[in-house]
């Protein structure tokens, strides 16, 4: 009967031994093989440290020596592209406004519908091909600059409007240039000094306080 028993108890304790079940009990800190002593508990669903899981570095992964911000030349194509797509949207409804205007004395006719259509795509490309040929002086400028200066700051910016208003303006004489230069410098100082509000606001509240 104790033979019996024994031998019972030897084959349950050998199952158990085999499910991980019963026996000496192990700290789950035991079984992952590390300490407890400074570190966070392991999660009980992942079985990981999550400390591995916070990310403390950017997610994409840069080829060596690329900058974390896009420049000039990766942007110029969403400038050149957008200033193109508003020039177009502004110019075919002032299109619309001016052919309105101008055939208010018009019946609703198909005449008076294809002139209007024409004002519209008229207006519209001006616009577009304005505004476009813009960025792409600025662009150009821009990306010529950064590269020469070997830095991407507000410097360049202003510089690039500037002689962007001077190359547009540049056929009508001296004049004209100076204009241009000074719309630009205008347009992009002011550009320069939206970007660096917050950061001239808080350099300036800084010694009061």
């Amino acid at each position: 009967m104790e033979g019996g028993g024994g031998s019972g108890n030897k084959t349950t304790g050998g199952l158990s031994g085999f499910f991980g079940a019963g026996g000496a009990g192990y700290s789950h800190a035991d079984l992952a093989g590390v300490p407890l002593t400074g570190m966070n508990p392991l999660s009980p669903y992942l079985n990981v440290d999550p400390r591995y899981l916070v990310q403390d570095t950017d997610e994409f992964i840069l080829p060596t020596g690329a900058n974390k911000t896009r420049g000039r030349f990766e942007l110029a194509f969403f400038t050149i592209g957008g200033c193109c797509m508003t020039g177009a949207a502004f110019g075919a409804i002032n299109g619309l406004r001016l052919g309105l205007k101008e055939t208010q004395n018009m019946t609703w006719s198909k005449p008076r519908n294809v002139q209007i259509l024409n004002m519209v795509t008229r207006q519209g490309a001006l616009w577009a091909n304005t505004l476009g040929s813009l960025a792409l002086l600025y662009s150009a400028f821009g990306v010529i600059i950064e590269k020469t200066r070997g830095a991407e700051d507000d410097l360049n910016t202003v510089a690039a409007g500037t002689m962007t208003g001077m190359l547009y303006k540049c056929t009508g004489g001296l004049r004209g240039v100076a204009r241009g230069g000074l719309a630009g410098l205008t347009l992009t100082g002011l550009y320069a000094l939206y970007n660096n509000w917050e950061h001239m606001k808080g350099s300036v509240l800084q010694p009061s306080l």
